[in-house]
């Protein structure tokens, strides 16, 4: 049977991190080469509610699973990103901007730290659209971020060919250049 449902599809600040994030982590995994440009640290969050069909990390939608974060485990990632061989922190999950409280906190400390020395991507459910609407932490969080990849995995529009997406729907967003032309600014170096 081929799966018809759709993604959930939230009204603007109707799923706030403060109402469902319990911070935890469902996985880190420093020095890959999957998750963005380069050699890269990444960061799963726990906790996702669109319940994109056909989720390649169905196990961290749930907000319960994996560990809290701890100060332990930021001082991990933060010595894994002074290697200089690596280029940058990827946060992923689950969904960031869904557990603003963990992502805030580390990428305040990453820029503290390195400044834009190390680059940061993420990947949403929301659509830079959406994030234009959301609420304060999740405008914050988008701030500080160089790549978001962004749009629900859609099922029908599934391509393992494209470059760090899942589906054709998603785009790999320049944020800096997008914030200040105002408009969505597609990352350079995509690869089509």
């Amino acid at each position: 049977m081929v799966e018809t449902r759709l993604p959930r599809n939230p009204q603007p600040k109707e799923w706030l991190a403060k109402d469902h994030s319990l911070q935890y982590i469902a996985d880190y995994k420093p020095f890959n080469f999957v998750d963005g440009e380069g050699v890269r640290c990444s960061l799963y969050v726990s906790g996702c509610l669109f319940n994109c069909p056909g989720c390649y990390n169905k196990a961290a939608q749930n907000f319960h699973y994996g560990q809290p974060y701890t100060q332990e485990l930021e001082d991990q990632i933060i010595a894994d990103l002074s290697q200089s061989y690596v280029q940058g922190l990827t946060l992923l999950g689950g969904e960031p901007f869904l557990n603003t409280q963990v992502c805030l906190k580390l990428v305040k400390r990453v820029r503290k730290e390195f400044g834009h020395e190390k680059d940061i991507w993420s990947w949403s459910g929301y659509t830079w659209e959406e994030l234009m609407k959301e609420s304060d932490d999740k405008l914050e969080l988008l701030h500080y971020l160089d790549i978001l990849v962004d749009g629900r995995f859609l099922l029908a529009k599934k391509d393992l060919t494209l470059q760090f997406r899942g589906s054709s729907n998603q785009r790999i967003i320049d944020v800096p250049k997008s914030l200040q032309q105002g408009k969505v600014v597609i990352w350079d170096k995509l690869v089509h």
